[in-house]
C-alpha cells in the first residue's frame, strides 16, 4: 500500500479511490478500445535518429498515404542526434493500428509507442 500511496500522492490524484478508478478506466480503454468501435483516436510518438534523413521524408508521406485517417502531426527536434515526431490519428480501429504499426517500424526509429483511445469514450465506459 505504500508503493500505491506514493503513486497516488505523485500522479496528483486527491485519494485512493480516484487513483483506482482511473487506473480501471485506462485499462478497461486499453483491453476495449477497438471493440464494435466504428471510430477510434491514437497519438503516436516516434523519437528518430535525425541522421537518417529519409526517415523524416517517409514519415510525411505516409502521412499523405492515409491523409483520411492522419489528423495532424507535430516535430521537435531533441538534440542534435534526435527528433520526435507526434502522430494524431482518427478512423476504424483497425487502419489506425496499421498505420501507427508502420510508423513505429520505420528503419531509424529509436522509439515508437502509440496510445489508443475511442472516440466515443463517454458512452464506452458506461
Amino acid at each position: 500500500m505504500d508503493r500505491f500511496d506514493r503513486f497516488v500522492e505523485n500522479s496528483g490524484h486527491g485519494n485512493r479511490s480516484e487513483a483506482v478508478r482511473d487506473l480501471i478506466r485506462a485499462r478497461l480503454v486499453e483491453e476495449e478500445w477497438g471493440e464494435g468501435a466504428e471510430e477510434a483516436v491514437a497519438s503516436v510518438t516516434l523519437i528518430y535518429d535525425h541522421a537518417k534523413r529519409r526517415l523524416s521524408r517517409q514519415i510525411e508521406e505516409h502521412g499523405h498515404e492515409h491523409h483520411d485517417v492522419v489528423l495532424s502531426s507535430m516535430h521537435i527536434h531533441v538534440s542534435e542526434h534526435a527528433c520526435l515526431e507526434v502522430v494524431v490519428l482518427r478512423g476504424h480501429p483497425d487502419e489506425i493500428k496499421h498505420v501507427a504499426n508502420h510508423l513505429i517500424g520505420l528503419p531509424g526509429v529509436l522509439h515508437g509507442r502509440a496510445v489508443y483511445s475511442r472516440a466515443d469514450l463517454p458512452g464506452a465506459l458506461t
